[in-house]
Formats: C-alpha cells, sequence, structure tokens
C-alpha cells in the first residue's frame, strides 16, 4: 500500500482572492513580515498496490481527472510506502 499526498495550488498568475484576505488579516495582525498568502489544497490517498509506479501512475490520472483544473491550478504529489495497519 502507498500513500500519496498532493499538494493543488492556484497558478502564479490566477489572482487569489482567498489568499489576499488572509494576507490581509495576518497585516492586521501585526504580522507585517508575511509579504505574499497562497491558498490550496493538501489531499491524502491510501492506494491499494504493491507497486510504486502504479501508484503514481493512479495518483497522476487522479490530479489529471478530478483533483486538479488544469486550466488554473497546479499540483505535486509525494508518493510513500505506507505501513499495513495505518490508517491515515
Amino acid at each position: 500500500m502507498y500513500q500519496a499526498k498532493i499538494n493543488v495550488t492556484l497558478r502564479k498568475s490566477i489572482l487569489d482572492p482567498q489568499g489576499k484576505a488572509v494576507h490581509h488579516g495576518l497585516e492586521s495582525q501585526g504580522l507585517k513580515s508575511v509579504t505574499e498568502v497562497r491558498i490550496g489544497k493538501f489531499i491524502e490517498m491510501l492506494i491499494q498496490t504493491d507497486n510504486e509506479n502504479d501508484a503514481k501512475r493512479i495518483t497522476e490520472e487522479a490530479c489529471k481527472k478530478l483533483l486538479a483544473n488544469p486550466v488554473m491550478e497546479d499540483y505535486s504529489y509525494t508518493i510513500e510506502k505506507f505501513p499495513e495497519g495505518y490508517e491515515i
């Protein structure tokens, strides 16, 4: 079994109003050294396979088909062997 950890973020060219709101909130709390905030999604998936290449293929397919909008978002992921008997 493998665990995929996926980060989905808006492309740099896309305005991030949620990130702007959080940035302004942090500034109003006195955290003036924060210069930019971008909001994204973090997804964990368990993949039932004994083959790391299959886990990568399945993760890539999930990202392209459902988890990320290829017009507006970028994604990256890591794949790790997941110990049997544990849960996320």
